[in-house]
């Protein structure tokens, strides 16, 4: 843990970290805000509807899941106007989102409503082309959230937070996924109580998954665990590379609480901190502490 050092604070729950020329971007998926550097300081933007993942296009613009929209929207600086409209494929609440060089995004259909209390069932990859069409590109995935594109863009890694694993599938010359296959059992290489949630490309292959409530963040390849970081006792929701090649990671603090009632009782308060896997890690600190909310 001495070697994590804190990047920036001030959220509720962290979701969908991006590295974008010099500056970070996450989604505040409970405090309903969306966050960045890009201006020097670490500012939050309250927003309506709620994004989840978020995904840089090849031109720049920014892309967001928007949670319980249905659909995408790109951001305009204070606000998510329309690009891809998901609502005719029947998709629940949205979770990540990733990209390729072409423009394709493949987005998470959660498939089910864990807030409002609604039964598990599976969840479905949505693949959007740039023209903003959608389709449904895998279906029966456990509850995705974290995907990754590794191997030059031939694979999707996916996380299945429910079954405690990661899936790939092949990535066809037209976008198309196939049949998936077993990628990395977390459970069994991180612990128990490990569920993948973000995960992200490692420069040296692989991927790194954040495992929340197993209280690490764990760099997989092919079934075997390459590397492990302590986030105990916070949580690892989910990871990105900055543009020198360190590891930002954000960690939620439930206050010693199970999750679920932390979430609930919105005690939960994430921070981002910077992994160094570079020789000489640079300082870089920004923080907002947010007011606590009245007992």
């Amino acid at each position: 843990m001495s070697l994590l050092r804190e990047y920036a604070a001030g959220m509720r729950w962290g979701e969908g970290p991006r590295w974008h020329e010099g500056a970070l971007w996450l989604s505040d998926t409970q405090g309903s805000r969306l966050w960045t550097d890009a201006s020097g300081s670490w500012t939050p933007t309250d927003t309506s509807p709620v994004s989840n993942g978020l995904w840089f296009l090849p031109d720049g613009r920014l892309v967001g899941a928007l949670m319980s929209a249905h659909r995408l929207g790109v951001w305009t600086g204070s606000g998510w106007s329309p690009y891809a409209d998901l609502g005719h494929l029947g998709v629940g609440p949205l979770g990540d989102i990733v990209g390729d060089d072409a423009g394709n995004l493949y987005v998470d259909d959660v498939g089910f409503d864990a807030a409002r209390g609604e039964a598990p069932r599976p969840g479905r990859i949505i693949l959007v082309r740039p023209d903003g069409t959608a389709s449904v590109a895998a279906e029966q995935v456990e509850f995705p959230n974290g995907m990754a594109l590794v191997d030059g863009g031939r694979t999707l890694v996916v996380a299945e937070t429910l079954r405690q694993r990661l899936v790939a599938f092949t990535v066809g010359e037209d976008g198309l996924l196939g049949a998936p296959r077993p990628y990395a059992d977390i459970a069994a290489l991180a612990g128990p109580d490990a569920r993948p949630d973000g995960i992200w490309p490692a420069a040296g292959g692989g991927v790194w998954a954040a495992t929340t409530s197993g209280c690490r963040v764990v760099r997989v390849r092919d079934g075997e665990l390459v590397e492990s970081i302590d986030t105990s006792p916070e949580l690892p929701i989910a990871c990105c590379l900055d543009g020198g090649g360190d590891l930002l990671v954000t960690l939620a603090d439930t206050g010693g609480r199970p999750l679920m009632e932390a979430i609930a009782a919105q005690k939960v308060r994430t921070r981002v901190v910077l992994a160094p896997l570079r020789a000489a890690p640079r300082p870089h600190v920004h923080r907002i502490e947010e007011q606590e909310e009245p007992a």
